[in-house]
């Protein structure tokens, strides 16, 4: 059973990530952090990633149902709008994409994907599974969310189609926040990095945009930032390597332009996060 999200934050969070409208980020301690009231709470999501379904000698059925249970439980306790699965949902073979999108339909709230290098299927066959485009966006509430496709059927790294990605943010200047999703980090500050050196130029000039939300990296769950702008991790939810536990990201706007993230621990209920800006 989880905690509610006010007992949670209270008790167990070490260090909690708050990009404030305009201003750096800032850290708040556990011990005189409140969590905000839900009627505060404009938008709540849930971002999670490589979850490798179907990789040998892993249990991997028994994972992804755990995920989708405390994910359901976070849902059903403190309100999620929708969750985020971003890229490596199943290994290599793409005979294990029935199941995995069966699994995903068990959540019970809305959520999105991207694919990732080990999603290793072809266009026509993925959006047709999804009925979600390989590069698409879409909104809630006052904020809007870029997803971007950063490997090829073959699971070869690539680098997103720069002008679709330059002509979907633009045509999101005017939403109070904006968001990317992609895979592959585009830098190489992660062993799995891909420099996109065009489309962090990109990035930078979008003043509104606000974070980008990475998988890939197993071993990474914390945030990194370049010229303002703030891309996280999430661990993983299975797969034969990276942090020690299995998790997922919680990013939650406040009415008053605050943005909150951190990082969960769901066999200890604590944030695992420990640094602050």
């Amino acid at each position: 059973m989880s905690l509610s999200r006010r007992k949670f934050l209270e008790l167990g969070c070490k260090t909690i990530w708050v990009i404030g409208a305009g201003h750096s980020l800032q850290s708040f301690a556990a011990k005189g952090f409140i969590a905000p009231h839900p009627k505060d709470v404009a938008l709540r999501f849930a971002v999670i990633s490589d979850g490798h379904y179907g990789q040998p000698e892993t249990e991997y059925v028994v994972l992804h149902e755990q995920m989708k249970q405390w994910l359901n439980s976070e849902h059903k306790e403190n309100g999620l709008d929708f969750s985020f699965i971003n890229g490596d949902l199943f290994h290599n073979d793409s005979s294990f994409l029935p199941a995995v999108k069966k699994l995903w339909d068990g959540l019970e709230m809305p959520y999105h994907i991207s694919r990732g290098n080990h999603d290793q299927v072809d266009k026509q066959t993925w959006e047709s599974t999804w009925q979600m485009p390989l590069n698409y966006s879409f909104e809630k509430k006052d904020a809007a969310f870029v997803v971007l496709d950063t490997a090829n059927e073959k699971g070869e790294y690539i680098c997103p189609d720069i002008d679709w990605a330059t002509k979907e943010l633009h045509q999101y200047e005017s939403k109070k926040h904006l968001f990317v999703f992609m895979h592959i980090t585009p830098f190489n500050w992660t062993k799995g990095g891909n420099a996109c050196p065009l489309l962090v130029d990109v990035f930078n000039k979008q003043k509104n945009l606000k974070a980008i939300f990475h998988g890939h990296d197993h071993d990474q769950d914390g945030v990194k930032e370049n010229a303002g702008k703030f891309y996280f991790f999430d661990a993983h939810i299975a797969g034969n390597w990276g942090t020690d536990y299995r998790g997922y990201r919680i990013v939650e706007i406040l009415k008053n332009g605050t943005i909150i993230s951190y990082q969960v621990n769901p066999f200890k209920k604590i944030n695992v996060n420990n640094q602050s800006f």
